[in-house]
């Protein structure tokens, strides 16, 4: 593990020069800049003074970061069927989004299925009708979009989806933050 470079990603992901994270922790400029060029080697006081000045604590700077997931496979998907909501099936496309900011899913609304009527919550939602046709319901408004439209609100009424048609309907349906 290289110190200075996470050191540097650290100050550099709070917009401070090098001279603004010697000040905050009494040290030099020269040192800092040895320091992120892995070229000086601090001791453990003056590492817990540099991540107090970067608000870090050490078991954070020090935890090792698996690699990141990019693609994920359509095995991985995490399929949701709820008997409250017949006719309803929610795919979780990318997994463990507890750790993101934002869901991403599928949703299938056979003819005549109903999403669960949510109650106002902190987020935004949006999407995209791949097939079909689904009303939007948020209050006492309803919106209606089909296959190619794209929808946006803030979560901020009540609100679900329904599928009035005699087809299929499928949305790709983001939401942040995440809520599955």
């Amino acid at each position: 593990m290289k110190i200075g470079e996470k050191i540097k990603n650290l100050r550099l992901a709070q917009e401070l020069t090098q001279e603004d994270l010697a000040t905050r922790a009494d040290l030099t400029k020269g040192f800092i800049s040895l320091l992120e060029r892995d070229l000086q080697t601090p001791s453990l006081d003056t590492l817990e003074l540099i991540l107090n000045a970067l608000d870090t604590k050490p078991a954070e700077f020090f935890a090792e970061k698996g690699p990141d997931v990019v693609v994920f496979k359509t095995a991985q998907r995490v399929v949701i069927e709820d008997e409250d909501e017949p006719g309803v099936t929610r795919e979780i496309l990318i997994a463990g989004a507890q750790d993101r900011e934002m869901d991403i899913l599928l949703v299938t609304l056979q003819p005549g299925a109903i999403t669960f009527k949510e109650k106002s919550h902190y987020g935004d939602e949006c999407g995209l009708v791949r097939e079909g046709q689904i009303v939007i319901n948020l209050g006492k408004e309803s919106y209606k979009a089909s296959k190619g439209d794209a929808f946006y609100y803030t979560a901020d009424k009540k609100h679900w989806m329904e599928n009035r048609s005699r087809a299929r309907a499928q949305i790709l349906w983001i939401s942040a933050p995440p809520s599955f």
